[in-house]
């Protein structure tokens, strides 16, 4: 399982990367728009992306999604996202009629992408088939369409094996941490999810409550000392 960060903001990248076991991050511009929702100016979109990529490191998958409607402009988009971010990252198609064009044409290239906004089988059948790395299905989208998420993240997953697709699934649009779990237990093998999931999940009442009784039953013993500080 892999772990990434649906945001553009640097200070919970920051934050989040020195507590999870984040392996990337992915953007698009409406994660860009809420991350920059506070900012008077307009923000430098290449020199935030190159900030981002100098915290999660060269290795680690990062996902930055062209911007252009038409197969053209999103190979115009991935070529200046490649050249001015680097060479690295996967770049972010819709699969839409234009979008499967540029995917094919950037594949024939070896560039790394990532087919996104899919919200049913045959967009992802169409992308798997059109050589995409990453497939990332919308999940709690498809939920509040009435859809079954699980089963399509599975029947992806299903033809991966089947075919002996190189392609990863990378599941995304989510609103809570059991939805997550169930996008995993479904066959997708990376999430993509705002990091207030992550720290949603740790800060339930029970968790922390276990943990306070830990620390009073060990006072009632030790006192107001650590194990470390034991003499």
């Amino acid at each position: 399982m892999k772990y990434l960060l649906d945001t553009a903001n640097l200070e919970a990248i920051r934050f989040c990367n020195d507590i999870f076991p984040i392996s990337g991050v992915s953007t698009n511009p409406s994660i860009v728009k809420a991350s920059f929702a506070k900012s008077e100016k307009k923000p430098d979109f290449f020199a935030h992306m190159n900030a981002i990529r100098a915290v999660i490191g060269p290795e680690s998958p990062f996902h930055i999604q062209v911007t252009a409607p038409d197969s053209d402009g999103m190979l115009r988009d991935a070529d200046a996202i490649l050249n001015r971010v680097d060479e690295q990252v996967c770049v972010k198609i819709p699969v839409t009629m234009e979008g499967l064009k540029a995917i094919r044409a950037l594949k024939k290239q070896d560039i790394t992408v990532t087919a996104t906004a899919v919200y049913g089988k045959t967009q992802a059948f169409l992308a798997l088939e059109a050589g995409a790395d990453y497939i990332a299905p919308y999940y709690n989208r498809m939920e509040n369409m009435g859809l079954d998420s699980d089963g399509v993240i599975a029947a992806i997953a299903q033809m991966i094996s089947e075919y002996d697709y190189p392609t990863q699934i990378l599941a995304a649009s989510f609103k809570n941490a059991g939805q997550v779990e169930r996008a995993f237990e479904a066959g997708a093998q990376c999430a993509t999810m705002d990091p207030s999931i992550l720290l949603a999940a740790l800060k339930q009442p029970y968790i922390l409550d276990a943990v306070e009784t830990f620390q009073s039953d060990w006072k009632a013993i030790f006192g107001d000392v650590t194990a470390a500080e034991l003499s």
